[in-house]
Parts: C-alpha cells; structure tokens; sequence
C-alpha cells in the first residue's frame, strides 16, 4: 500500500515507524514526479509489510518540505528510526531507489 503522507500523520506514520520510510516529495504538475510514479507504486507493493512506500505533495504539504529542506522535486528520503538515512533528487532508475531503502532494512 503506498501511503500519503501529511503534517498530521507524518510523526505517527513516519517518525516513529518502526520499519524503514521511503518518502517522495513530488507535485502533481511534475513531469519526472510523474515518471517515477509506477516506481513508486511498485515499490510499495513490493515492500509492503516490510517497509512503508508513501508520497508527499509539497504543493499541499510546504511545511514538511520546508522542514526537510526540500528544494527541488521528486526529492526521496529514506528514514528509519526517526533520521534520514539516505536521500536522492531526480528521476531514477528502480533498481537505485530500491538499494536506497533495501539498505537501510
């Protein structure tokens, strides 16, 4: 399941997960955010029960993209124990987003 992340769940969600958080900071108008949606996606089902896959829209949620300095998009983070293990910016190949969260299992 790929989850969505906002201020209001991200703590509970994300924070204080006790399973790694690959995190995609994207906006709907993005083209490369856009690409690297079935990455995502993908991601997720294939993790589930073993990590979470979720997506931020900076667009709805500037306060989490300012908080983790955001600058450009898609940004992704891997977080795990509540720090940000692990972080990447552009579209890229699966393979790469998926050594970034298998890495920190």
């Amino acid at each position: 399941m790929e989850y969505r992340f906002t201020k209001e769940n991200f703590n509970d969600e994300v924070i204080k997960s006790d399973v790694p958080v690959l995190v995609d900071f994207y906006a709907d108008w993005c083209g490369p955010c856009k690409m690297m949606m079935p990455v995502v996606e993908e991601l997720a089902k294939t993790y589930e029960g073993k990590a979470k896959v979720g997506k931020v829209n900076v667009d709805e949620q500037g306060e989490l993209a300012e908080e983790f300095g955001v600058m450009s998009i898609p940004s992704f983070m891997v977080i795990k124990n509540g720090k940000v293990v692990d972080q990447a910016l552009g579209a890229m190949a699966k393979a790469k987003l998926e050594a970034m969260l298998t890495g920190a299992m």
